[in-house]
């Protein structure tokens, strides 16, 4: 290992060579200053990366006849000069981008890295970027380092032997800080929903931005947290602090974080210096989907440009214009399909241009990549609410999609839809969301049967789930609930039965999550009266759920919608023979007042309003 001098560049680089630059916040710029002065010495040197922080003067116009660069991922850096074509972009599985340097697919001739100062056995670590790094020192010819004393010293198969390096320049600068975003109410929504899908126990992988901090801040309730993550920020430092993240059942590598790169400010950075429950991995490891997949109840939480009505995801282009690059999205989305009680999970905003332009497509945006295919996908989150897509029709798909996509664009969706089915999709009244349940329409909630249930609005995708329901049902159960027994339940019964308008009637259900399979097992309405002011209720739980208060949580919900929205009272008809009917109106303190027919109750709750 020799320092390297101004004129001694010639030594390791010739024309024509490929050149690998460090990644992240790792990225060694002040090394990389000294070779932009070098740059006009070669011709034809091919500068090659994933995305790096700060800035790019690599990138410049000027070394156009010098160097090109081709990124792995588009950072603000890259962006322009591969849309305008002066630089390249090359799609990769960042768990297989590795592979291509070590079997010479993309071989790397010279690689510009940072390290901290030799320990006393020798021996430097990559610091916040060991990613694609260590295999590019690995599978390159000739090693040249910035020795930064101010990078963070991380621990896992961090570590590369003094030996390994050729040349070195021993340069002391702050690491590239990423500041944390504000939180907006949006985000805020998506990461109340997602936080509803995630359950103690549960190990994350996300990313960087609005959306995983937002998810991370509603986390504050939970335990026995993990994190297996291809990257993180300054997002999860809370929950450490809390102890929400404890890294104990995640099954492989348990009591310890495992990462491959991390960004943010110094707070991040102080932490992860010689933290031994923090390791750090090539992304061969941690991104390999059998890895991921050995974690339990793995939580994978992406986002997208777009997502399309059948759940394909576009990430790293919009129409024939790139943004960033495929990274590890479906390296963790397909670890987390794969792992037991796992959940992959696209979340994003449904609008971009300030409301102006839908991100739930009916057909993606010719031109665009597709990133996660349709296949891939479990679950989409925006701020109206959880699309369940897997084992779903592209019907069943569709209608959920438009669930969750901004209102003023559903009516466009849908008949986008119905164009492509020779039989319509119906969905009339258009479906509302129900403000009265609160900033989100999904509540979870623990029965005491001591399982956890979601509490939620229902909606026109849940057809399927209705008539399911339906069969499950005794004949007992359908005399009291129909007062007659009524033998099939088909498709157009069952739309016009999912098919409310929000704003008038409500219709609630509660449902278990059986994996990414929705299971209703209970289901509470009340229907209002021509004048407004009055409305009948009616409850219909499955038989192998009663008694575990299903029936209870359902009632308090229409009571209180039904006062919020200034009711004078609900009604309920109750066969005498329904006692457990019976046993909740009183509980409730409905009053109980004869009816014409002698085999009937009517039952009575007066609302103040």
């Amino acid at each position: 290992m020799e320092r390297l001098k101004a004129g001694n560049w010639g030594k390791y680089i010739k024309n024509g060579y490929r050149v690998f630059v460090g990644s992240g916040a790792a990225c060694p710029h002040g090394l990389m200053r000294r070779f932009v002065r070098a740059a006009p010495r070669f011709n034809d040197l091919h500068v090659v990366h994933i995305m790096t922080l700060g800035a790019t003067p690599w990138c410049s116009p000027k070394l156009a006849d010098n160097l090109r660069v081709n990124a792995f991922f588009l950072g603000a850096g890259t962006r322009e000069n591969a849309n305008a074509g002066v630089a390249d972009y090359t799609p990769c599985f960042l768990s297989e981008l590795p592979s291509l340097f070590r079997d010479h697919v993309i071989p790397i001739d010279v690689a510009l890295i940072t390290v901290t100062p030799p320990d006393e056995q020798g021996f430097c670590s990559l610091g916040v970027s060991v990613d694609v790094v260590k295999s590019a020192v690995e599978s390159a010819t000739h090693v040249i380092a910035q020795i930064n004393p101010s990078m963070p010293r991380t621990l896992g198969q961090s570590f590369i032997h003094k030996d390994m390096i050729d040349a070195y320049v021993e340069i002391d600068e702050p690491i590239i800080e990423h500041a944390p975003v504000t939180l907006d109410p949006v985000s805020l929504k998506i990461g109340k929903y997602v936080s509803l899908l995630i359950d103690d126990g549960c190990t994350l992988q996300m990313g960087i931005g609005k959306i995983p901090d937002a998810v991370l801040s509603c986390l504050r309730n939970h335990s026995d947290l993990g994190i297996h993550s291809e990257m993180f920020s300054d997002g999860v430092l809370p929950l450490f602090e809390n102890g929400n993240i404890t890294n104990r059942a995640k099954g492989i590598h348990a009591g310890k974080t495992i990462s491959s790169f991390c960004f943010g400010t110094k707070k991040l950075y102080d932490f992860v210096h010689n933290n031994p429950h923090i390791e750090f991995h090539p992304s061969e490891y941690v991104n390999n989907p059998a890895m991921i997949a050995r974690n339990k109840k793995m939580i994978a939480i992406n986002s997208a440009l777009e997502v399309d009505l059948t759940g394909q995801v576009v990430a790293d282009s919009l129409g024939n214009r790139l943004y960033s690059g495929i990274g590890g999205q479906v390296d963790f989305i397909r670890g987390a399909g794969m792992s037991e009680g796992g959940r992959p999970i696209i979340a994003l905003p449904s609008t971009a241009k300030n409301g102006s332009l839908s991100r739930i497509v009916a057909s993606i945006t010719e031109g665009s990549g597709v990133v996660t295919s349709r296949g891939d996908v479990h679950y989409v989150v925006t701020e109206y609410g959880v699309a369940t897509l897997r084992g779903r029709s592209l019907r069943e798909r569709a209608m959920a999609m438009i669930q969750v996509a901004h209102p003023k664009f559903r009516d466009e969706l849908l008949e986008r839809v119905n164009r492509a089915f020779t039989k319509p999709v119906r969905v009339s009244p258009a479906p509302k969301t129900i403000d009265e349940l609160g900033e989100v329409d999904l509540i979870k909630m623990r029965m005491s049967d001591g399982k956890d249930y979601f509490l939620r609005p229902l909606r026109p995708s849940d057809q399927q789930r209705l008539q399911q329901f339906f069969y499950t049902h005794s004949e007992d159960t359908l005399y009291q609930r129909y007062r007659h027994i009524p033998k099939s339940m088909n498709t157009e019964r069952a739309y016009r039965l999912v098919n409310v308008d929000q704003s008038r009637d409500v219709a609630l259900c509660i449902v278990d999550l059986q994996g990414p399979r929705e299971v209703i097992h209970a289901i509470g309405r009340y229907y209002l009266n021509d004048a407004g002011d009055e409305a009948e209720a009616a409850f219909v739980v499955s038989e192998s759920k009663r008694s575990i208060g299903m029936a209870r949580a359902l009632m308090t919900e229409l009571i209180n919608i039904a006062k919020k929205r200034k009711l004078k009272s609900i009604l309920a008809l109750v066969r005498k023979d329904n006692r457990s009917m019976s046993k909740l109106s009183r509980k409730f303190r409905f009053k109980q007042t004869p009816c014409e027919d002698p085999s009937e109750s009517l039952f009575v709750l007066k609302l103040r309003r």
